[in-house]
């Protein structure tokens, strides 16, 4: 016999879990182990016939074979039926659940369980995969189990499978007409009685903006549907969290039930009601309990709910600061460019003395110059009735105005002087992330979406965590917030979930403008540092407001480098140019950056340590391994952003995310790079930091991949239009690699500067020198490009012409190594093995003599030593003298004295 075991008090979960693995398991029986939900009750007195439930007592422990468990984990939650669990002819114990964190004293051999809405979900997944059916009858009571556990999908636990889960439940005919009338059946009579009750003795707390109240009820006996009566009462009293007890005699001693419901983001009842034997969801839970003290578990409780409780945003935490603000008397034509330039929606207008007078939106300066009023001050279109917060305004309390007044942006004031703006996008990217972090399902999802701090130390190197917490306190002391950006953020994500993570590079960004406006915060704390650290080098780079701290083989940090800069933002002029910078706030500075996968921020600095800041969706694509875009202009403005978007593709093995590979091609193919360098004469992002992207990559492993991508883009153009990939390239490329194994073993050359240099050979010889000083290569380099025309020449026509191998010594000896390997990497099979001959060869030979030897023959010493040895060693490569004695003899031939 295979029995299914739903929970006591069975809810329409439990019973649609158990009917759809009837299915599943064929001639498996249900069991329902002791009583069920008044509306599972009332269904079950029409619909009992439809499905194969018996009587636990009319069961023979000696002839079960198996036991499914659904929607529980825990034993004391089968009533007696927990005796079978130990029967001792039990082949199988099988678990099916989706309440995620709980420990299961259920000797399970086989576990289903997943952080889905509702315990049918899963079973209706494996439905699906066995191609089964169902009839319209079990199909209707497992769309109940789904509508009842996810609210009809509007629970925060919900999620799509229990929404795709739903679609084929009706798609199997389940039954709209009787889910409507089960899914909520209204209060009994008796419930209805303790309904009224409640609402006489609910008390209530207000905690940090939010109401929680809680009752205790008393009845002679336990009352079914207590939970339908808690979420009757949420609705009624519009309340925030609830606490409902009930407290009743059971079997010689008093029994107590407490039902809990929150609607506080943050808070996990499920947690809290596990310390005591209970648990549920985040947002629901229950107890049951024998024999305490009601009064004590409910203290208990609403202590633990109100510690739960988060202390709600502020405006200092939402706003943008500094505020890019204009004057009344500012024409509406450069309020626009303004605008345009830094991608605002509004202006905050102030006057001389800095007071804010009123706000001018983008559709207010549309108006003004559709009408033909560019010229005229923006003060005659500007909103002056403003509705004003400070930075302790908390977010309820800005969501209530902003509703209200149907306003989108609100000015935050501090000693009336303006200090940031927060607009409608603030408060709903804040809320977006407090349902997330409240949410039920997705827990390895929100664990990847919330490092925290202990995480972050537990993957960094000890010295690294040091430094970061030193760094965190010292900004704290100036009343600035810190982040870490970028890269190291990234790196952190994509780290294992231990180790001693290293990283070479760390970019820290001050947001300091909440509490003072200097622009150099950054510098400040990068001088105070190094205060702490005085082996580290300090460099101050004034134009971009940033400073950097460097070790250069620290016994500790190695060689790390560390950028400290204030939150900036900032604005290309013309594309390919150095970018205008000016100070601005966190969500601005990363606002500014490549790639969604680099716009990541971990705050070090309390409150809200280790909070992370994601506003462009960076999580989602390093999980779905793609590198995105965050502009659709940025790779006009900075075309090295498409080196870097290739090298952390080719890096991490990642995709080039469609429309961004899409936005690639159009800014290589406009054209527009041709002309801005026709244009301008300074085009830093073709030139030095063009070199630093193509450093990054010919000096990695991946290389090879890198250039191949960058080709299939055409992005190679951006060094010259006319260089491409082609198979002759490639096939250079790789004798290149060969010479630079064979010929630099120490290395003296380096070598991604050699695959840049093959590279920029390969190009026609009139563009070589021209794209070398374009890219600022080194100034031999530069020169080895622009006379390795004439030199391929002279040896295309000199070295065939040799007769001995001291004539292709006397040749080849004028060129130096990297001169020799371009060379030969481009010539003919002939010729490059005349090359390497030399190479390997000839130029390792030495002369029999040396000076010692000559002076000792007599000869006197003087510049005649050289002529003498080189003609030695030239006898010498072409047979003419093997040994000592043939040298000197050699020797008193040519030269007798």
């Amino acid at each position: 016999m295979d029995l299914i075991l739903c929970h006591t008090t069975a809810d329409f979960d439990a019973l649609g879990a158990a009917v759809g693995l009837t299915r599943l398991l064929s001639g498996s029986k249900i069991v329902l182990t002791g009583g069920s939900h008044p509306p599972v009750r009332n269904f079950l007195a029409l619909h009992r016939d439809e499905y194969p439930l018996i009587e636990r007592r009319s069961v023979n422990p000696e002839k079960i074979r198996s036991l499914t468990v659904v929607d529980t984990q825990q034993r004391d939650r089968l009533g007696k039926a927990a005796e079978w669990l130990d029967l001792p002819n039990l082949k199988e114990i099988i678990v099916y659940d989706h309440h995620l964190g709980q420990e299961s004293d259920i000797p399970a051999t086989r576990s289903h369980i997943s952080s889905v809405g509702a315990t049918t979900t899963l079973i209706v997944e494996q439905l699906q995969q066995q191609h089964i059916s169902l009839t319209p009858a079990e199909a209707t009571v497992m769309a109940l189990g789904i509508h009842v556990d996810t609210g009809s999908l509007t629970f925060d636990q919900s999620t799509p499978r229990d929404a795709l889960a739903l679609a084929w439940l009706m798609q199997q005919g389940a039954s709209l007409s009787v889910i409507s009338t089960y899914r909520d059946p209204g209060l009994s009579f008796q419930l209805q009685q303790l309904l009224t009750e409640a609402l006489e003795n609910l008390e209530y707390l207000c905690l940090r903006g939010y109401t929680v109240a809680w009752v205790t009820l008393k009845t002679e006996a336990f009352v079914p549907g207590l939970s339908s009566l808690a979420s009757e009462l949420v609705e009624l009293t519009e309340i925030d969290a609830l606490l409902l007890a009930n407290e009743y005699l059971g079997k010689g001693d008093s029994s107590l039930s407490v039902i809990g419901r929150s609607q506080i983001p943050k808070t996990n009842l499920n947690r809290l009601f596990q310390l005591l034997g209970g648990g549920g969801h985040s947002q629901a839970a229950s107890l049951n309990l024998r024999g305490v003290d009601s009064q004590l578990i409910l203290k208990q409780l609403l202590d633990g709910v109100k510690a739960q409780i988060p202390h709600p945003p502020t405006a200092r935490d939402l706003m943008s600061s500094p505020v890019r603000t204009i004057l009344p008397e500012t024409t509406i034509a450069e309020a626009q460019r303004i605008l345009l330039r830094y991608g605002h929606s509004g202006l905050s207008v102030v006057d001389t003395q800095g007071q804010l007078v009123g706000i001018i939106s983008r559709r207010d300066i549309d108006i003004a110059l559709h009408h033909g009023f560019s010229h005229a001050p923006v003060k005659g279109y500007m909103t002056i009735n403003l509705k004003t917060i400070t930075p302790d305004t908390t977010l309820p309390q800005i969501e209530s105005l902003m509703v209200t007044y149907d306003i989108g942006r609100l000015p935050v004031l501090e000693n009336e002087q303006l200090v940031g703006l927060v607009t409608r996008t603030d408060v709903l990217r804040e809320l977006h992330q407090e349902r997330d972090e409240n949410g039920e399902g997705g827990e390895e999802e929100r664990q990847k979406s919330n490092i925290n701090l202990p995480q972050l130390q537990n993957k960094l190197a000890p010295q690294l965590w040091q430094l970061l917490t030193i760094a965190s306190q010292e900004a704290e002391k100036w009343g600035w917030h810190l982040y870490l950006v970028g890269g190291a953020v990234r790196d952190l994500l994509l780290a294992e979930a231990s180790g001693t993570l290293m990283i070479k590079d760390i970019d820290l960004v001050v947001d300091g403008f909440h509490k003072s406006a200097d622009v150099g915060a950054g510098v400040e704390l990068a001088k105070a540092l190094q205060q702490l650290y005085p082996a580290a080098r300090l460099e101050i780079h004034g134009a971009f407001q940033t400073a950097a701290l460097l070790w250069h083989k620290d016994p500790e940090l190695d060689s790390l480098w560390v950028d400290i800069a204030t939150a900036r933002t900032e604005f290309y002029p013309y594309p390919a140019a150095n970018p205008e910078v000016e100070a601005s706030s966190i969500r601005q500075d990363l606002y500014r950056r490549d790639f969604t996968i680099n716009a990541l921020a971990l705050r070090l600095t309390i409150p809200r340590a280790g909070e992370l800041l994601d506003f462009f969706g960076g999580l989602l694509d390093l999980q779905a391994k793609q590198i995105r875009v965050l502009h659709a202009n940025s790779f006009i403005e900075d075309p090295t952003r498409i080196y870097r978007g290739v090298r952390f593709a080719v890096r991490f093995g990642f995709q080039i995310e469609p429309q961004t590979e899409e936005f690639i091609r159009y800014a290589i193919n406009s054209g527009v790079y041709d002309r801005t360098a026709q244009e301008n004469s300074r085009t830093p992002a073709l030139q030095t930091r063009l070199k630093t992207e193509l450093k990054h990559i010919l000096e990695a492993a991946y290389w090879k991949s890198a250039l191949q991508l960058l080709d299939n883009l055409g992005a190679l153009q951006c060094i010259h239009p006319t260089l491409k990939l082609d198979v002759e390239v490639l096939r250079q490329l790789r004798l290149l690699e060969r010479c630079l194994r064979r010929f630099d073993l120490q290395p003296t050359l380096i070598h991604w500067e050699m695959r840049l240099e093959a590279l920029i050979a390969h190009l026609a010889p009139q563009y070589r020198a021209k794209v070398a000083k374009n890219l600022q290569l080194q100034e031999d380099g530069i020169k080895r490009l622009q006379n390795l025309a004439s030199a391929q020449t002279d040896m295309m026509e000199s070295l065939p012409k040799c007769q001995s191998p001291s004539q292709v010594v006397q040749l080849l000896r004028k060129y130096d190594l990297p001169m020799l390997i371009l060379i030969a990497v481009q010539s003919p099979r002939s010729l490059r093995h005349q090359i390497w001959e030399y190479l390997t060869v000839l130029v390792n030979v030495q002369p029999l003599l040396n000076g010692n030897d000559l002076k000792k023959l007599g000869y006197k010493p003087g510049p005649q030593y050289r002529q003498i040895l080189d003609d030695v060693v030239a006898a010498t490569l072409d047979g003419v003298i093997k040994d000592r004695i043939e040298a000197e003899e050699f020797l008193a031939k040519h030269y007798p004295h």
